[in-house]
């Protein structure tokens, strides 16, 4: 079940959720609004491998905005530093963002209980579009979870994901065996 505005306050006081900055303006109904972060990154080859170590290059945004063009995965980071400690945190994009034609993410929408981070976000667009650092980019919702959890994924001694970054990280698939 989708956790309330009221829902989401109360394990924010309680520090079952942490949203870094936090403004009271950015929670909705039901969700919490994240913004783009200043960094932005793409891959430095145009064919990736899921078996190497695919190198990204920053970008900083400035202030006159980063334009976006189809056909390219670019890598963005929320401006929010996020915990989750008793709920599954999902990420989806504004509307308002989709109707640029603006994606935030491929497959990644869903957090784990334990995620203690920024957001990489996993941006395409279907034409040119320029974004800006701060923008409004997409929205958290929490669902709660029945259970005890066992492995909480900032405990987790194999999780990828787990160092604190502020610019946008690249795939860590070369990391599985397979």
């Amino acid at each position: 079940m989708i956790w309330s505005d009221k829902k989401i306050l109360a394990a924010i006081e309680r520090g079952e959720i942490v949203i870094t900055p936090f403004d009271r303006a950015n929670l909705g109904t039901n969700s919490y609004d994240v913004h783009l972060g200043k960094y932005i990154a793409r891959y430095k080859d145009h064919i990736l491998d899921a078996r190497a170590h695919n190198e990204i290059i920053h970008d900083e945004i400035p202030e006159e905005g980063f334009l976006l063009h189809p056909n390219t995965l670019y890598l963005g980071v929320t401006l929010e530093y996020t915990e989750t400690h008793s709920s599954v945190p999902f990420l989806e994009g504004k509307s308002s963002v989709g109707r640029l034609g603006i994606d935030i993410h491929a497959t990644a929408g869903k957090g784990d209980v334990g995620f203690c981070n920024h957001w990489t976000l996993e941006i395409s667009c279907t034409h040119p579009v320029r974004v800006y650092a701060g923008m409004p980019i997409g929205q958290l919702i929490y669902f709660g979870v029945e259970g005890d959890i066992e492995n909480y994924y900032n405990k987790k001694t194999n999780a990828k994901y787990n160092k604190v970054q502020v610019r946008p990280m690249e795939s860590m698939m070369w990391k599985n065996s397979f």
